[in-house]
């Protein structure tokens, strides 16, 4: 769980939220009006008064475009450059690990080539091995 939280799951929040923030009624970082209390009372004039101001929407494409990339010093998830386990149990292990997450990479890919918008922050090259902001 701790592995999931720390490199998969963060890798799930965060890594598309340039993608998908850019455009910023995906992702209002706040309403200038309450929502409507009636549905369908919404109107363009109304819908346009509750987005944020420009420059607030420009604060937050300016984080989502920070907290969205690539570490220059990049681990992917499954990839020990040092090497603190020499026993044979925990290599034996992390060969292991290191076969599914090429498992899950190949069923992604195959997964991914028939989709018009594709998925790619789970598979695991692309995963960081920790969280890393």
């Amino acid at each position: 769980a701790i592995i999931f939280n720390c490199s998969a799951q963060h890798a799930a929040v965060n890594s598309g939220q340039h993608d998908f923030g850019a455009w910023m009624p995906n992702t209002p970082s706040s309403m200038r009006q309450p929502p409507p209390q009636t549905k369908g009372t919404a109107t363009l004039e109304s819908y346009l008064d509750t987005l944020p101001e420009v420059n607030v929407t420009c604060n937050n494409l300016l984080l989502f475009w920070l907290v969205s990339q690539e570490p220059k010093d990049q681990r992917p998830l499954g990839t020990y450059p040092d090497q603190h386990f020499t026993e044979e149990a925990p290599r034996r292990s992390i060969a292991a690990f290191q076969n599914r997450l090429a498992q899950i990479s190949q069923e992604i890919r195959e997964r991914n080539q028939g989709l018009v918008l594709p998925y790619a922050y789970l598979d695991p090259p692309v995963i960081e091995n920790s969280v890393s902001i």
